[in-house]
């Protein structure tokens, strides 16, 4: 959503003397939720957004990571440094190219990040406020038309869907939507207004932490580096 900012590698070779680089991927939690955010951005622009996370517990990891008696039966309301992670990451990816940095996006960005007694799929329950009024069949279209006309469309790993938007109440659910074109796609559901904003729109996102969050999410980078010939 944001490969105008690859051309920071440059940058960072020349100030590093490096010839090679190093091309981070934001943090998993972050991954669909600005995925979701960057149309509606395009569009009505963004005030504040505010994100609950429901994570699965292979983002843990193995170790430390969680013991499974604490998390059967259980929602443990702390990750360590997830939050800030996630509210630096979204403004930044966000943000615009300004020559050799990024200017953040100028948004408010509050979340909870939590762990639960999921498998795989980080599910995100997001309250947006943006500059200009839209109904929640707008915001649905525009996820849409992003999905349709996103620029990763064509490179190997990319899904076919970048982006799927369910009328049916019931979902996303982790165990339903979470392979959906191989766990590449982030799943929206309950689009709806929200009243607390005088231009308020909230849904539930579901992501895959370990396909397009990270581990095939690196190869489509690289897929997308290659396509810009950085590789």
């Amino acid at each position: 959503i944001n490969e105008e900012h690859i051309d920071l590698l440059n940058v960072q070779r020349k100030q590093r003397k490096w010839d090679g680089f190093i091309c981070p991927l934001p943090n998993c939690t972050t991954t669909g939720l600005v995925i979701t955010l960057k149309p509606i951005m395009e569009s009505a622009g963004l005030r504040s957004v505010i994100m609950t996370s429901m994570q699965a517990i292979s983002g843990a990891g193995r170790s430390p990571g969680v013991v499974a008696l604490d998390i059967l039966d259980n929602v443990i309301p702390y990750i360590p440094k997830e939050e800030e992670k996630v509210q630096v990451e979204t403004k930044k990816i966000l943000g615009k190219l300004d020559k050799d940095s990024i200017s953040p996006a100028a948004l408010k960005v509050s979340c909870t990040c939590t762990r639960v007694p999921v498998l795989d799929g980080h599910t995100e329950s997001v309250f947006v406020e943006t500059e200009k009024s839209l109904e929640p069949d707008e915001v649905k279209q525009l996820m849409v038309n992003f999905s349709d006309s996103v620029t990763i469309r064509g490179l190997p790993s990319a899904p076919r869907d970048y982006i799927v938007v369910h009328d049916d109440p019931t979902r996303p659910q982790p165990r339903i939507d979470r392979e959906i074109n191989d766990g590449m796609t982030t799943v929206v559901g309950r689009l709806r207004n929200d009243s607390v904003f005088d231009h308020g729109i909230k849904y539930v996102l579901l992501s895959h932490n370990e396909k397009m969050g990270s581990a095939k999410g690196a190869v489509l980078m690289a897929e997308l580096l290659k396509d810009k010939g950085i590789l």
